[in-house]
């Protein structure tokens, strides 16, 4: 166990007790951002998706994460804060080594992602990240660049919901787009 499996009070906010980060072979990741005071379609995914190790919250609904924390106690919960995160003392950025590789995740708006993203896949790379998680466009995206993975899981709240599942092996990375209206066909 690491440093994140002592006493539940000396844990930082943005890391649930329940997760030890032993290195694995395989792990599963729920990735989900911007869902704005609707955490409906983040319940509904997080109980389809039992198996998943952890739960990765990119920003813009930290008090709906900590819902979900109080729902699912024995899931790995990560955040970070976004925009509209009034108040979070979640950090901005985090950088998390799961499965053997190596995540950076923030919500984006203080890379400007919306006007591109140069400035936060120079970031992802500066970490020697293997993964990028980025929301706050809430356009769902999936993208390979030379070495880096990357997954924006778009919007966790809204008709077009959608969040990102990702595989972690030693045959390497593979993100997947779920669009939550979907599910119900």
């Amino acid at each position: 166990p690491t440093a994140y499996a002592r006493r539940r009070d000396s844990i930082p906010k943005h890391v649930s007790a329940a997760f030890a980060a032993e290195r694995k072979d395989f792990m599963k990741l729920l990735v989900f951002s911007d869902s704005h005071g609707n955490p409906g379609w983040m319940q509904e995914m997080i109980a389809r998706q039992r198996t998943a190790d952890a739960v990765i919250f990119l920003g813009d609904g930290a008090r709906d994460v900590e819902c979900m924390q109080g729902l699912y106690p024995e899931k790995a919960f990560y955040s970070v804060r976004g925009n509209c995160d009034f108040g979070s003392i979640l950090p901005d950025d985090l950088v998390l080594d799961l499965g053997g590789a190596r995540i950076f995740c923030t919500h984006g708006h203080n890379y400007g992602v919306k006007m591109g993203f140069y400035r936060v896949v120079c970031a992802a790379r500066a970490k020697k990240a293997d993964l990028l998680l980025f929301g706050h466009t809430h356009q769902p995206m999936e993208q390979y660049d030379e070495g880096l993975y990357i997954l924006n899981p778009g919007s966790a709240s809204g008709y077009s919901a959608s969040c990102g599942l990702v595989d972690i092996s030693e045959a390497g990375i593979l993100t997947n787009i779920i669009y939550l209206s979907l599910i119900h066909i």
